[in-house]
């Protein structure tokens, strides 16, 4: 019996699931496990009832159920995706985030039943398989935390810094420690993060200005800019972050 959780932020929407499931329970046995109206929601919820399949809408407020789809596929055991939406443009998409089917508005019962006839194959001769990001912009960073994975907005990260085997992302609130390289991440949104050490990426919009500080000491005691180093000073920020001699012709024209 597949175990179903359905994400769509319109309660129309989620009441015609339901109902399509009822008509096919006879031919496609499964238990409805939880449903929810938005992704954070939708996170704990997957996360407490551990379903075998999500009914994921794609256009939602706040994030899209692509990069949802994305983050889930994160979680220790991932539940197999099927997307349920009114627009056609997104498939590629959804099948870059290895999703099972991709079904559109307005459904019928027996293209519901398939696609869950779909899921069930899967899971009886299921493979291994690696998640990828979305393609385009990402809107937010996942967070494993206590067993709950949490959703941080890109706009509030001020900074990120590598340490050791993780890199923590600093928000004015708090800090969390994520898995991602900071090479990825500066890789996949250049416009939003700028690097200013090789151990440091720092948001574009968090900078206002720079000042005289400490020098700048590497791991091996050598000294990365020589002389006088600066710091960058961040809108939202208590601490100052070095910057690196490679660096400082990239922060100095980011500042004029």
């Amino acid at each position: 019996m597949i175990r179903i959780f359905v994400v769509d932020d319109e309660a129309p929407a989620r009441e015609r699931i339901k109902m399509l499931l009822s008509d096919i329970a006879a031919d496609c046995p499964h238990e409805l496990v939880g449903e929810a109206d938005n992704p954070q929601a939708a996170l704990d919820g997957i996360a407490a009832a551990q379903p075998d399949l999500i009914l994921l809408d794609v256009q939602m407020p706040g994030m899209s159920g692509i990069e949802l789809a994305a983050h889930m596929a994160k979680l220790p055991q991932p539940p197999s995706v099927v997307f349920v939406t009114a627009y056609d443009q997104y498939a590629m998409s959804a099948f870059d985030v290895h999703a099972v089917d991709y079904l559109l508005k307005p459904v019928r019962a027996a293209r519901l039943a398939e696609a869950l006839q779909k899921v069930e194959r899967q899971r009886v001769h299921k493979s291994d398989e690696i998640a990828l990001e979305p393609p385009g912009k990402r809107q937010h960073f996942s967070v494993m935390e206590r067993g709950r994975l949490l959703l941080v907005p890109v706009q509030d990260v001020i900074y990120l810094k590598a340490e050791l085997k993780y890199v923590t992302l600093h928000t004015k609130e708090r800090e969390y420690l994520i898995e991602d390289a900071l090479v990825s991440i500066e890789e996949s949104l250049p416009a939003v993060f700028v690097r200013v050490h090789r151990n440091a990426l720092v948001a574009r919009k968090a900078i206002i200005g720079v000042e005289r500080g400490s020098q700048t000491m590497e791991p091996d005691g050598s000294n990365e800019r020589g002389g006088d180093a600066w710091e960058v000073i961040l809108r939202d920020g208590k601490e100052r972050l070095p910057i690196s001699r490679r660096q400082w012709s990239t922060i100095k024209a980011l500042i004029r």
